[in-house]
């Protein structure tokens, strides 16, 4: 083992300049990683009912508690996501670079612990500071945990950097099996990994269908049941609708287009429809999420608001809703940087043939086209489907509590997160400027 760590060390320090863009990307996702973890062990360290001055009695009681930790929890899905995209920053380098330590003789055993070992590097630095700045904060604040919060703490900060290098190693899985294989972008068994969400789905609804046949079955976990459903539901049909729409556009268009940028997106879209999928897969989710909390959210406030008697302590109902809101933001923001990573990144991989048509004579206005196209054209069917699916969401919740007017605000969702999108995959605009130049061909 120590043998592993002296040459990850050795490959970390050696690294090029790209290489350290990854390093701190996955930096920044493990301290955000390590910043919901520790808070999510925070307040599940209270114990029972207890008078706290913050978030308006949001966190008095322990029902409340564990709906606020189930959210940080949450949260750490797009995180993971994140970190994933920050693993194939660099990819080509990296699968060369474990595929040579596999030519000359390194099991992939071997080859699966230095890859976890060097990703961990930048994780537990990341994981370190995150704690650092968490203390700190629990001193201004002047809470002292107890000694079984300081015990999840511990494991976070060791459990972050674990997990994000088992993540690491996940995203470059095919050099363990085939050395010196080219980096593929679709995956042999995406196919088996859609059948599979799409059943669990269906299982899971024909589940809450059967309780809700049952009068004493119905309940608030049934109707929470059903909707964790119609989310996964709609989310593997908005994913798997990316790659469909993106395989069709990119044939159609390689045939029909006239204009050069549509040419060269249709062409890719057509060789690896899969990537689009991925890179967009936990934006759709959080678009499900996003249109039917908004018509949630507004359905709730009807109901507060309206005739009858009010709550007596109405800034715990809108904290609540303004927290859950809160957590949508943020994991559509961790979504839009994990996108435009994943931006940078195919641009990085694509270098030599970006170089090549720079070279060619292909303008840099054509190729910037391309690549928003790129996002753009897959991303809008995807996002119709999301939509619908959380227009569901909101239609069923609203048709249970009895809501007459129908809210029109959540089908905003999806114009701000396409736009969004757009704006994300333009942030690799620059990077495209200095790879798809004619002199990068002397490094490739």
């Amino acid at each position: 083992m120590g043998t592993d760590i002296r040459i990850a060390w050795i490959l970390a320090r050696g690294s090029e300049r790209r290489e350290w863009w990854r390093f701190s990307l996955t930096l920044l996702g493990a301290l955000l990683a390590t910043g919901f973890a520790l808070a999510a062990v925070t307040i599940a360290a209270v114990p029972g009912q207890v008078s706290i001055p913050h978030a308006d009695g949001l966190l008095n009681q322990p029902g409340e508690r564990a709906g606020v930790v189930l959210t940080l929890v949450l949260l750490l899905i797009p995180v993971l996501g994140f970190l994933g995209q920050c693993a194939r920053i660099g990819a080509v380098h990296r699968h060369r670079r474990m595929a040579g330590m596999r030519l000359a003789g390194a099991p992939p055993a071997q080859v699966r612990r230095i890859a976890v070992v060097e990703s961990g590097f930048a994780c537990l630095a990341g994981s370190t500071g995150g704690f650092t700045a968490f203390a700190v904060l629990l001193a201004v604040v002047g809470y002292l945990p107890g000694p079984g919060a300081w015990a999840g703490f511990a494991a976070v900060v060791l459990g972050v950097p674990v997990a994000a290098g088992l993540v690491s190693v996940f995203a470059l899985r095919n050099v363990l099996a085939a050395p010196l294989d080219h980096v593929r972008r679709t995956g042999p068994d995406s196919q088996r990994r859609a059948a599979l969400a799409f059943a669990l789905a269906a299982v899971l609804i024909a589940t809450s269908a059967l309780l809700l046949l049952f009068p004493g079955r119905r309940g608030a976990a049934t109707f929470v049941l059903l909707i964790l459903a119609l989310v996964l539901l709609t989310g593997a049909g908005a994913i798997w609708s990316a790659k469909a729409s993106a395989a069709f556009m990119g044939r159609r268009l390689s045939l029909r287009a006239e204009r050069p940028a549509v040419l060269i997106a249709a062409s890719r879209l057509a060789q690896e429809p899969w990537a689009a999928a991925r890179s967009h897969a936990a934006l759709l989710l959080a678009t499900v999420v996003g249109v039917g909390f908004m018509g949630v959210r507004g359905v709730m406030l009807e109901g507060l608001r309206g005739p009858g008697h009010p709550p007596e302590n109405m800034a715990f109902y809108t904290t609540g809703i303004a927290l859950a809101g809160s957590a949508v933001l943020i994991a559509l923001a961790i979504s839009l940087c994990g996108l435009a990573v994943g931006a940078a990144e195919s641009l990085a991989t694509r270098r030599r043939g970006l170089a090549a048509q720079a070279a060619a004579g292909v303008p840099f206005r054509v190729l910037a086209a391309a690549t928003l196209l790129e996002t753009a054209l897959p991303l809008a069917p995807a996002l119709l489907l999301a939509t619908i699916g959380g227009t569901v969401v909101h239609l069923a919740y609203g048709s249970l509590m009895g809501a007459g007017a129908v809210i029109v605000l959540p089908l905003l969702v999806p114009v701000a997160v396409y736009a969004a999108c757009l704006l994300a995959a333009a942030t690799s605009l620059p990077l495209l400027r200095r790879v798809a130049h004619p002199s990068e061909l002397r490094f490739t």
